[in-house]
């Protein structure tokens, strides 16, 4: 049985000025943009003006952890999505992608500390990844940007707390 992923917290706020990136690969785009469209609609449904999101695309999930530690490494954004879809095809090619994707990721945002949400599908089938890149709150993108929302609170918090 296939477990269930917490439901975002629907308070996270981001502090006034707070700024996003949301680093998206083209490779399976069609999957992609829905899932940039779910990433959007967390951040509007929390208050983040348009403005203060930044969507930058790469060629694909492999080259999501550069851009995402570069993004990271301007200091202009308080977390970043990273956003793609690999799709398990008849090579290990899948592994290696989908490994050193997830590991990119947590060594970029580990080396900057900056938060980056993984909203990276890596499914078996296109039609397992529509179902993942749906309208609803179930949409991957949507929880990525509500993940990255409460990180980049918490950071905030975690910051401010250290200065006192």
């Amino acid at each position: 049985m296939a477990g269930r992923a917490p439901s975002p917290r629907r308070s996270a706020r981001p502090r006034a000025g707070a700024r996003f990136a949301v680093v998206a690969g083209r490779f399976n785009e069609p999957i992609t943009k829905r899932l940039l469209d779910g990433a959007l609609r967390a951040f509007s449904a929390a208050g983040v003006a348009e403005s203060a999101v930044d969507v930058h695309w790469v060629p694909g999930a492999f080259e999501l952890p550069q851009a995402a530690r570069c993004a990271a490494e301007t200091g202009s954004y308080d977390a970043i999505v990273c956003l793609g879809c690999v799709i398990r095809g008849e090579t290990p090619h899948f592994e290696y992608i989908s490994a050193a994707v997830a590991h990119g990721l947590m060594h970029a945002s580990g080396e900057t500390g900056v938060p980056m949400a993984f909203g990276v599908l890596t499914t078996d089938s296109w039609e397992q990844a529509e179902a993942r890149a749906g309208d609803g709150r179930d949409n991957k993108g949507f929880e990525a940007a509500a993940a990255a929302l409460e990180m980049a609170e918490l950071f905030g918090s975690l910051r401010a707390a250290s200065r006192r």
